[in-house]
């Protein structure tokens, strides 16, 4: 009898969804409200900027917070990568589930004169934070426009040098997250932290620096040295990097313990234990007087290294981990040999954003520029199209990368 039951239950199913052809179809309007959120929830963000011009059903949905609550349960989306160029009034990111550009509409909050040329300085799940000219922080989410403006720091914490500035997002759709400084001078290192779920800057610690192996902390380190190239440039050891880059840092967690990343003014990686409160240095992946260009991501939960240096009239371009356990430098990546000798000698800076296992590289010169798309795990390398505005290429100093969801909360 149950059997029959099914059975009768299939057929009848059937006919309903039947047209007259015979052919099995299905409508979008037999849905209630909650299945059609359901449905549309799973469609790539870009489909959301349409949903106002398809219904007004569809419209009720676009601004439903069931809706939005709907779009916090899927785990993941692709990746958005949010590009900054010279001009920062504007909002520009490549889709990498269509492969394409998108021009959005620059968020309100930023086009007000106060917040004029605001630089993007760290993401992290929907969201992207900016500071402004005056030094306060803003967090945005580029899809829906929304924006919030942080309370400001104290004017002592204000005057200190920011080596590094990440974000760290909750997965849970009350949208917390967290925003944190690293400043001081080494080897005298704080750290403070915004909360968004209390609304304010949470507290201030010192970073005690961990002595490991007996190797001593050297003051002068982090000071500039000059030398000649082997052209015959007077080339500094100190980094010169984009604006944008300039607090290039990431954050993992291991073990339930968070550990931020970032580079100091020579280049050196410091690693930074938000849990214990410590930091410590990596052992230099070249020499101190050698050229190169160099940024850190985070890519599958651990910080890599990318590296463009120069050797035997020829350009490398390659990614490192670090192991602990031997203190040592691994490659586990490395661009085709005819791609990176294009790079031979043009003074290229790199910067780059990891997202997943792909890690974005912005290769910019006097006479070239190209965005390279790597996949670590299948050592792919792929160029991006050209972003053209009027029949123009834009050239974009540096990358962000972001999850597009509209239910990220600032």
């Amino acid at each position: 009898m149950e059997h029959d039951l099914c059975e009768s239950s299939r057929t009848s199913r059937k006919r309903k969804f039947q047209e007259e052809d015979g052919i099995l179809s299905f409508s979008m309007d037999n849905l209630n409200q909650d299945l059609l959120e359901r449905v549309l929830s799973w469609l790539p963000t870009s489909t959301f900027f349409r949903l106002n011009s398809v219904c007004k059903r569809w419209k009720s949905v676009a601004a439903s917070v069931s809706f939005k609550l709907a779009c916090s349960q899927v785990p993941s989306r692709d990746p958005w990568f949010f590009m900054v160029d010279p001009h920062l009034n504007q909002s520009i990111v490549f889709d990498s589930a269509e492969r394409s550009w998108k021009k959005l509409d620059h968020p309100p909050l930023l086009q007000e004169d106060s917040n004029q040329n605001s630089m993007p300085v760290a993401a992290s799940g929907g969201l992207i934070c900016f500071r402004n000219l005056t030094g306060n922080f803003i967090i945005c989410n580029l899809v829906t426009g929304s924006c919030r403006e942080l309370p400001p720091l104290d004017a002592a914490q204000r005057n200190q040098t920011i080596h590094a500035i990440v974000m760290n997002t909750s997965s849970e759709y009350s949208g917390s997250y967290k925003l944190v400084l690293v400043h001081g001078e080494l080897p005298k290192l704080s750290c403070i932290v915004y909360d968004s779920s209390i609304g304010c800057w949470e507290w201030e610690a010192a970073l005690s620096r961990k002595v490991e192996n007996s190797l001593e902390f050297d003051s002068d380190d982090d000071n500039a040295v000059y030398f000649l190239s082997k052209a015959g440039n007077l080339v500094a050891t100190n980094m010169q990097r984009s604006p944008s880059k300039q607090y290039s840092s990431v954050i993992t967690s291991k073990d339930g313990e968070e550990i931020l990343y970032f580079l100091s003014s020579s280049g050196k990686v410091v690693t930074c234990n938000l849990t214990h409160k410590c930091f410590s240095e990596y052992p230099r992946l070249l020499p101190v007087y050698s050229e190169y260009s160099i940024d850190i991501v985070e890519c599958g939960g651990e910080m890599l290294v990318v590296l463009l240096s120069e050797f035997l009239e020829s350009a490398s371009l390659r990614v490192w981990r670090y192991d602990e356990d031997i203190r040592s430098w691994h490659q586990i990546a490395a661009m085709p040999p005819a791609m990176s000798h294009e790079w031979f000698g043009k003074k290229v800076d790199i910067n780059c954003v990891g997202t997943g296992h792909q890690i974005l590289v912005c290769l910019n010169s006097g006479e070239l520029f190209s965005y390279v798309l790597c996949d670590v795990v299948t050592n792919e390398w792929v160029e991006l199209p050209k972003c053209c505005v009027n029949g123009k290429a834009l050239e974009f100093m540096s990358a962000f990368s972001f999850e597009p969801r509209i239910e990220a909360t600032v």
